[in-house]
């Protein structure tokens, strides 16, 4: 008995009983990896490489075919973010004076202009401004008398020089004593008519302090409350903001900061009906947050109806002012291997379709960016992609 192999003919001797059967198991176990070497296993390798697929006119009815061409688009990034106030138009009011609040003036919400009165304080710092104010009006007008009258006596040799020349050094300093008090009652928001009557020497009346709007905007905090006694330059008072413009706080990470800029168009997205708005990049944080390694980029947006609010959490949709060019291919035409790697079908001169691996770039709504894998001109498969597959895996 003969085994052929893939060098020849092997002669087997018969072999009968115990021993025989013994020697036939280890001749076939030897006999295995010379089968790999027969006509069936060169076949079945060649036949694993994926052929053109070639479909009849019927067939080709249901193939949908792209032609491939330079596209210009622009690259966009989602993320998340927060709606704060602009902080370049509100402010935090701190109390001016001490005292006791004895009235509040303004409620939540309501529209403010600079200068409007916000709450009136029994101040003792009010007063004694006050009357700081006038002393300082009046020692002024005595020194500039005095130093008028020896100027005069002077030039009648009734004075020194030295004299003369005190006495305007002690008028000019007392005036400059009655700006400075005059300048810290209007920092302390005293009302011009109280003003008016202490450097006119009339009485001023029982003296309220106030506290003043700083800008013109809304009232959006309140933190005080009637008989509430109040430190100066420490206690929170109120918070005036301009609500027009906003600020929206988005969270960008990683590789995305690449395609944001100062100055990029954003779309900010409620997910309300008519909440959409339109706003752009007006700064990126220049440090990682250490909670979320996230990078703080802030959108300036206009809030027409005051329509966002504080806190409010929102979707941001930044593109790119900066134009790109590529090669644009549907995502429908995109399929992958059993590796999971992307490939595409192309249609060859001769009217077949040949598989073409493809490595995909960025993905501009329904279509991908190819950085490899097709050119200019190529005729993309679009639709019956899986059809194709179907016929080359047969």
């Amino acid at each position: 008995m003969t085994t052929k192999s893939c060098g020849g003919s092997v002669p087997v001797q018969p072999e009968t009983g115990r021993h025989g059967r013994k020697h036939l198991a280890i001749l076939a176990l030897l006999l295995l990896p010379l089968v790999a070497c027969g006509p069936r296993s060169a076949h079945h390798a060649l036949s694993s490489k994926p052929s053109n697929v070639t479909l009849t006119p019927a067939q080709r009815q249901h193939i949908a075919i792209y032609k491939v061409e330079p596209a210009s688009y622009r690259k966009s990034v989602i993320a998340n973010g927060v709606v704060e106030f602009d902080k370049d138009q509100s402010t935090t009011i701190l109390a001016p004076i001490s005292g006791p609040v004895t009235r509040l003036l303004a409620t939540l919400g309501q529209k403010v202009k600079k200068g409007t009165p916000l709450a009136t304080v029994a101040s003792p710092d009010y007063a004694t401004a006050v009357g700081a104010y006038q002393t300082a009006i009046a020692t002024a007008r005595a020194a500039r008398h005095v130093a008028d009258m020896d100027r005069d006596l002077l030039k009648h040799h009734g004075v020194s020089q030295r004299e003369a020349e005190q006495a305007e050094a002690d008028a000019v300093s007392a005036e400059a004593n009655e700006r400075a008090a005059r300048q810290t009652l209007r920092s302390l928001n005293v009302s011009a008519r109280i003003i008016a009557a202490a450097a006119a020497g009339r009485p001023v009346g029982a003296v309220e302090g106030m506290i003043r709007s700083p800008i013109p905007g809304t009232v959006v905090g309140k933190t005080i409350s009637p008989g509430e006694l109040l430190q100066a330059g420490s206690t929170r008072c109120f918070t005036i903001a301009n609500l027009s413009h906003m600020w929206v706080m988005a969270q960008v990470f990683g590789s995305d900061l690449r395609q944001v800029h100062v100055g990029d168009p954003v779309t900010v997205m409620t997910g309300i009906k008519g909440g959409r708005f339109t706003g752009q990049v007006d700064n990126i944080a220049a440090v990682v947050d250490p909670h979320t390694r996230s990078v703080a980029v802030r959108v300036l947006v206009d809030n027409p109806g005051e329509f966002l609010k504080q806190l409010m959490y929102v979707r941001v949709r930044i593109e790119d002012k900066k134009p790109s060019t590529g090669l644009l291919v549907p995502v429908s035409a995109v399929l992958r291997d059993s590796n999971n790697l992307p490939f595409v079908y192309i249609e060859e001169p001769d009217g077949s379709f040949a598989r073409r691996s493809v490595r995909l770039g960025y993905r501009f709504g329904d279509r991908y960016a190819i950085s490899t894998g097709i050119h200019a001109g190529d005729q993309v498969v679009v639709n019956g992609s899986l059809f194709l597959q179907f016929m080359q895996n047969q």
